[in-house]
């Protein structure tokens, strides 16, 4: 590669040396701070031969070059007068991510854990609702009575639970956000409503509300306690800070939530599900349609997760249209799975087809179905979105509604009302997804070649295949000989279409997998040589035994805490085993410096492997396997 054409191109296309305030680089990228962001012709800068994609992030222009990016900006500061600026050393203005991103990033982050409980009690709501209906169990027994206890308890209870998650996620302590929510529930407080509508605090009317099943409240409460909990720790001596911190956030953030957020919050809530209520009177065709259509895409992008409040502001208030369509989206999606189940002949996609279509129907998961099949066969996205539209459509034509909140799957069905209409509607997105991939496939013509295994048997004679070479044949069929890396952390697993940058999302720096660390220490997932080690020491290069390129990158424009709380155990060139500690890293100031800490996992030259495949694992330790690589 010619750098120093490549280091001009960049340039001349960024809108030249006077559009730039600043250049620094990390593990991949040009990061170029500009005076006017406007002025770069992204078409042309991708186009560029070694240049995998431009993303604008943080405040930055980035160029994205992959293992690369050295020699192009050391060519860059040779031919231009940019200065010295360097990937460890340069100021650079800490990133800041929009204010819609964070709302969904703090939903997400808050929500998250409460589903499986959320998904449980929603079930066995659903189940307690048909025992009812066909008299199997009174509505006034114990029985009944204990187990509608189980399933409650979670929803009434969601201010208590959102005060916990939502403070870990903010950085604030969590069990004090945890009183917080349960504050709202506290007899003594739930009491004054019994006396009207309204009350004092030292004076100061105070609204009253019932805030049981309630979201947006306390968000907005923990949201100012995160805030108020950091400056008391400013002000207030180490020695004291134990109980007096505590006791002044709760002080003061309980009034406030009386008075202000609480009222505040439920008025946002009411007002969004006043809205979607008032389109489904206009038009549930239309808004069924739209719905079941396109949450497909808020999926994708992670966008889904602020529905989810909506649709619990929608049931405090009695019921919710929203789930009873969003499930039409879901049933095509298992339709699809299904018709690709049925379809094809490798073995591996049959497998990741079938466990997906399952996730679905037993469970209402469709992640695995997005991102195992819909993403990696974008001929496929069409059949969901005309399946989810028209099943969509459907429930919002005949106003089905859930009464429980649940994840959309066979076992939910009692949940939704009439549940006549609501069957139909996702039995025609389903059979219609079906139906659309068993006639017109999930292929394009180029992907056949190299995505289905050929029926006729292999030429043996072939000179080039040895017994020891990386392929050999056993009755007709291919056996390929695999590499497997173990997680050089220990977390949560994400899709690195969770990860939020594009250069990373949309795979244009490799083919791998995301991990969430829950531990400050990265560790090599191979034996092999260490290649690059970032003078900030947020990303590390190996070079495994096997030739695998892999790419550990701690964090999201980690890269601008010029070293800080990142110290590297190892250099260019040293040797290491499976194993072996690669980096400590400060996990909770990395966070509380406002750092996104999950770590892609990149196998940079993936071209040369037949597949990159991901653990199934939500949750790995470290040494657990984590990608396998088919060459």
């Amino acid at each position: 590669m010619k750098y120093e054409r490549l280091a001009k191109d960049i340039v001349q296309n960024i809108g030249g040396e006077e559009n730039v305030t600043n250049l620094v680089h990390c593990a991949t990228r040009l990061r170029f701070n500009l005076k006017d962001n406007h002025l770069p012709d992204k078409e042309k800068l991708t186009s560029l031969e070694g240049v995998l994609t431009v993303v604008e992030s943080g405040g930055q222009f980035q160029v994205v070059i992959g293992n690369d990016v050295a020699h192009v900006y050391q060519e860059i500061m040779k031919t231009s007068k940019l200065g010295t600026g360097n990937s460890a050393s340069e100021d650079a203005d800490k990133p800041k991510e929009k204010i819609l991103s964070t709302i969904f990033a703090v939903i997400s982050g808050s929500l998250s854990p409460l589903l499986p409980a959320m998904a449980g009690a929603g079930i066995l709501k659903a189940f307690l609702t048909l025992f009812t209906t066909f008299g199997w169990v009174s509505a006034e027994s114990g029985t009944y009575l204990i187990l509608a206890a189980a399933a409650n308890a979670v929803f009434y209870f969601l201010p208590i639970f959102l005060g916990v998650s939502a403070s870990i996620k903010f950085g604030a302590n969590p069990y004090v956000g945890g009183v917080i929510g349960a504050a709202l529930m506290e007899p003594n407080f739930t009491g004054l409503l019994a006396n009207g509508d309204t009350s004092s605090f030292l004076g100061i009317p105070v609204v009253l509300m019932d805030y049981s099943s309630t979201v947006f409240p306390v968000f907005v409460a923990i949201w100012i306690f995160s805030y108020v909990e950091k400056y008391l720790k400013k002000v207030i001596h180490k020695e004291l800070q134990t109980f007096l911190v505590p006791l002044l956030s709760l002080a003061i953030i309980v009034p406030l939530t009386a008075m202000i957020f609480g009222p505040f919050g439920v008025y946002i809530g009411n007002a969004i599900a006043d809205a979607i209520n008032y389109l489904m009177g206009v038009s549930g065709l239309l808004t069924g349609a739209v719905i079941g259509g396109l949450i497909f895409f808020l999926v994708v992008f992670g966008l889904h997760w602020g529905i989810i409040p909506i649709v619990l502001a929608n049931l405090t208030n009695g019921t919710d249209p929203i789930l009873a369509m969003w499930a039409a989206s879901n049933f095509a999606m298992a339709g699809v799975a299904l018709g690709v189940f049925l379809k094809s002949k490798e073995k591996s996609l049959k497998s990741i087809a079938g466990s997906s279509t399952l996730s679905l129907l037993l469970a209402g998961v469709s992640e695995p179905t997005v991102y195992g099949i819909l993403l990696r066969y974008k001929r496929t996205i069409p059949f969901v979105i005309i399946a989810g539209a028209i099943g969509g459509a459907i429930n919002g034509g005949f106003h089905t509604y859930a009464t429980a909140f649940v994840f959309q799957n066979i076992f939910s069905i009692g949940a939704f009302e009439p549940v006549g209409y609501y069957l139909i509607g996702i039995a025609v997105a389903m059979g219609i997804g079906l139906i659309l991939t068993i006639l017109f496939g999930y292929l394009n013509k180029k992907d056949v070649a190299v995505t289905e295994p050929s029926e006729v048997t292999p030429n043996v004679e072939n000179k080039a295949v040895q017994p020891e070479a990386s392929v050999r044949f056993t009755d007709g069929l291919p056996i390929l000989k695999k590499e497997v890396l173990v997680s050089p952390l220990i977390g949560e697993v994400k899709s690195l279409t969770e990860v939020p940058d594009p250069a990373f999302a949309e795979g244009a720096m490799g083919k791998g997998i995301a991990v969430i660390p829950s531990v400050g220490q990265a560790f090599s997932p191979v034996n092999g040589t260490i290649g690059t080690v970032l003078k900030s020491g947020h990303a590390v290069i190996i070079m495994s035994e096997n030739g695998a390129e892999i790419l550990i990158h701690i964090g999201i424009n980690t890269v601008q805490l010029k070293g800080q709380y990142f110290t590297p155990r190892v250099k260019a060139g040293d040797q290491v085993n499976k194993g072996d500690l690669l980096i400590d890293f400060d996990l909770r100031k990395i966070k509380e410096a406002g750092y996104n800490p999950i770590t892609p996992i990149i196998i940079s030259n993936a071209s040369k492997y037949l597949d990159v495949i991901e653990t199934t694992k939500s949750s790995v330790l470290a040494q657990d396997n984590l990608l396998t690589l088919v060459v």
